[in-house]
């Protein structure tokens, strides 16, 4: 595994929810024809599968019990992201709002990270020894996940700009609107949730370069993260 976590194409992309992550590490990962991993994918197909079994999921035994029958598939082309649950496209049915708030429940289980920690360093090997860079984004990537990654950024945003973000998304998603101010508490406390969680605890990496995407827009962030890949892979 050590591959995995010393290859000089390597970039992990840590942040807060609504910070843009997603779209800057598929936009990054598409220039530099790297792969890509959203692990927060992973995390959200095992809160649906929850929710679906109707398991309650502050219960850790059923939620363990199940996350060993299920089969979980995050694609890694940054073109062509799927992601499907034993073998159904879930996609779209991961980001609905009853998931997202219930992932940081599931998310911050000791046993459900353990689980997804060693897929997503599986994905960042394949990726490794196939000779491919890979991009991996989500919030404990480059703290917990791939620690030695030669770059790690760390992205910010302030609430408001994330609230509506995160509105606008939502909205294009499912043609339906949200209140600004409802979506900005629920961001609030997902953040509050990850943040104070006993396990892998959403925060920068001590060595992360940390970019406030307020007011840039995502080819500035881009830019700004190309270079610095650029940098590392020249050393």
């Amino acid at each position: 595994m050590s591959a995995s976590v010393t290859s000089p194409r390597v970039l992990a992309i840590d942040g807060l929810s609504g910070s843009g992550k997603s779209t800057v590490a598929r936009a990054v990962a598409v220039r530099l024809g790297w792969a890509f991993l959203d692990t927060g994918a992973m995390y959200r197909a095992v809160t649906l599968a929850v929710l679906q079994n109707g398991i309650d999921p502050a219960d850790r035994a059923a939620v363990v019990g199940l996350l060993g029958t299920l089969g979980v598939e995050v694609t890694t082309d940054p073109q062509d992201v799927r992601v499907t649950l034993d073998g159904v496209d879930v996609a779209d049915a991961i980001r609905t709002p009853a998931v997202t708030a219930a992932v940081s429940a599931v998310s911050a289980l000791p046993e459900v990270r353990a689980v997804l920690l060693r897929w997503q360093r599986e994905a960042v090997a394949r990726a490794s020894e196939s000779g491919t860079g890979i991009v991996v984004e989500g919030r404990d990537i480059g703290t917990v996940v791939l620690p030695d990654a030669p770059v790690k950024i760390f992205l910010v945003a302030d609430a408001l700009v994330r609230a509506a973000r995160r509105a606008a998304q939502d909205e294009r998603r499912t043609g339906g609107e949200r209140p600004q101010g409802q979506v900005l508490a629920e961001l609030q406390r997902r953040d509050e949730a990850d943040s104070s969680r006993e396990v892998s605890p959403l925060r920068a990496a001590p060595d992360a370069v940390t970019i406030d995407a307020s007011e840039l827009a995502v080819d500035e962030v881009v830019n700004s993260i190309l270079h610095r890949v650029a940098e590392s892979v020249s050393r």
